[in-house]
């Protein structure tokens, strides 16, 4: 399954920091953190513009999703940030014949739409537009991408911009995506991923309208180059994008074959923020796609666990629910993002190497540690104990209906369509239906305790008081939790265990940073 070597199994540490006398403690400080490489295997191949037509029948819109197979894995190391810069420099720049402003200018009447997403490995760029409107349309988008204008004010005004992302919206204004950053951080070190897909500080101040255009011409290709239209379309149009594009580099740098993931385990990174609140991000690395065998047992039962913002999730019904701890806590079997502000899952996002994770939304400094303990707790019970049939098939209907909605729109549709041919998996979401059909809770149990093992976990948190953080970690000793209103007995006798639930924390690879170095370079 990729996996670069076996890790031999870890010793258990005494659950107690203070039970472990110096010798000891400088022995495993001198030891580098146990980890369980996960060896690239790169995507299937895909030819050059491939095309994806989802006619709509009297459907008066056209969709366009061209998604490019570049991402910030493609940004050259000291130049984090290029590749999302060069979309927005495209997409918002200006083209030959429009600047920036007369751009929106052209759009707005025919209410046309046109934006972009940078990822790790892919570039998607999206429109919508009314069928009548459509000649026009094509015109701009054509001229985007084969005609930019490459202004030094508007390349110097979307840098500042992106700057900005980092230093203040990413650092100082959402807890919640800076522990995903870091977390991001903490499992890919030395490895592309590592970055934030918006860039660090330091390679944007470095990037340059030259790295811009040079970028532009060798990595918006032909080769990268997949196209889908959904709507009021038919092959005849599709040929005609095509033949349009075809101005397009036929090819450029090639793509980079990414590293081993040195997949780590145990590690834990708190980033220091003056915010009110805990944010914490937990995962590992895996070998295991949408393209595995297993996947799909994996995929299921963390819908069961912790379904996206979905109360059916045992993390919801047990941290949000019956505890009142946060908003919500969440699991998912692969790399998630939702779709804008919808709490559906973004399709072309795809990840050679996928993570396993867990987001635990802010909670109260003070309870923070409790929740994680939680997190364990309920995670070893679902290894462990039956699975409660009448809620196992809550959830398995759940997710039949949910896979439906997800392709509601035909930017969805065409999104997962072409996920399809990315992943090399025809008709996922159809095949996640079906597998739902047979599932039973000890085949879903059987995935989890195979694939999502506690002690492969890494644990990031963004918090004010580090430092306490810190030490109460290290202390090992129990994090008692008090409420403001009586809980049924059941919740009282579960949290005197999760109380002193063991962390599958290594005390010596406890690291603290400050917001403010986060992605600094």
């Amino acid at each position: 399954m990729g996996c670069a070597t076996t890790p031999e199994p870890v010793k258990a540490l005494p659950t107690d920091a203070a039970q472990i006398n110096a010798e000891t403690l400088e022995s495993l400080v001198a030891k580098p953190a146990p980890t369980s490489a996960v060896a690239f295997r790169p995507l299937p191949a895909i030819e050059p513009m491939k095309l994806v037509v989802l006619p709509v029948p009297n459907k008066p819109v056209v969709s366009v999703r061209l998604v490019f197979r570049t991402g910030s894995v493609d940004d050259p190391a000291g130049k984090e940030g290029l590749t999302a810069l060069t979309t927005r420099v495209l997409l918002e720049g200006g083209t030959k014949s429009l600047d920036s402003a007369q751009l929106l200018e052209a759009l707005y009447p025919m209410a046309a739409q046109l934006g972009g997403d940078t990822d790790k490995e892919f570039t998607t760029i999206t429109g919508r537009v009314h069928r009548d409107r459509l000649p026009r349309f094509l015109e701009i988008l054509s001229e985007t991408l084969l005609a930019p204008r490459f202004e030094e004010k508007e390349f110097a005004r979307l840098r500042s911009e992106q700057l900005t992302g980092v230093k203040n919206r990413l650092r100082q204004e959402n807890d919640e995506e800076l522990s995903k950053v870091a977390l991001d951080s903490l499992l890919y070190e030395g490895h592309p991923y590592r970055h934030f897909t918006g860039g660090t500080e330091e390679g944007l101040n470095a990037l340059t309208l030259e790295d811009v255009k040079a970028h532009w011409k060798n990595t918006f290709t032909q080769d990268r180059l997949i196209i889908g239209l959904a709507g009021a379309v038919d092959d005849a149009l599709g040929g005609q994008v095509k033949a349009t594009l075809s101005a397009l580099p036929a090819t450029g740098v090639a793509r980079p074959a990414l590293p081993t993931a040195p997949g780590p385990r145990g590690l834990t990174l708190i980033v220091e923020r003056d915010t009110q609140s805990t944010a914490g991000s937990f995962g590992f690395t895996t070998p295991l796609r949408r393209d595995s065998p297993e996947f799909l047992a994996l995929f299921i039962a963390m819908s069961y666990f912790g379904e996206h913002r979905q109360e059916h999730g045992v993390l919801y019904q047990e941290v949000r629910e019956r505890r009142g701890l946060n908003y919500g806590t969440y699991a998912y079997a692969q790399h998630y993002r939702q779709d804008g502000w919808d709490s559906l899952p973004r399709p072309n996002i795809l990840r050679s190497t996928q993570d396993v994770t867990v987001w635990l939304r802010p909670v109260g400094p003070d309870k923070a540690l409790f929740a994680t303990r939680a997190v364990v707790h309920f995670l070893e019970q679902l290894r462990n104990e039956p699975i409660p049939a009448a809620q196992f098939e809550t959830a398995r209907g759940f997710l039949a209906g949910a896979t439906r909605i997800w392709t509601t729109t035909d930017q969805r549709r065409l999104g997962w369509a072409i996920d399809d041919l990315i992943g090399g998996t025809p008709d996922f979401l159809g095949s996640v239906r079906k597998a739902l059909e047979t599932i039973t809770p000890e085949q879903a149990q059987a995935a989890v305790k195979k694939h999502f093992d506690p002690a492969s976990l890494n644990f990031v948190f963004v918090t004010k008081d580090a430092a306490g953080l810190a030490a109460a970690i290290k202390s090992g000793k129990p994090s008692p939790i008090s409420y403001a209103s009586s809980k049924p007995e059941e919740v009282v006798r579960a949290d005197t265990q999760i109380a002193m639930q063991p962390l599958p924390i290594a005390f010596e690879h406890v690291r603290i940073v400050k917001a403010s170095e986060v992605m600094g370079r």
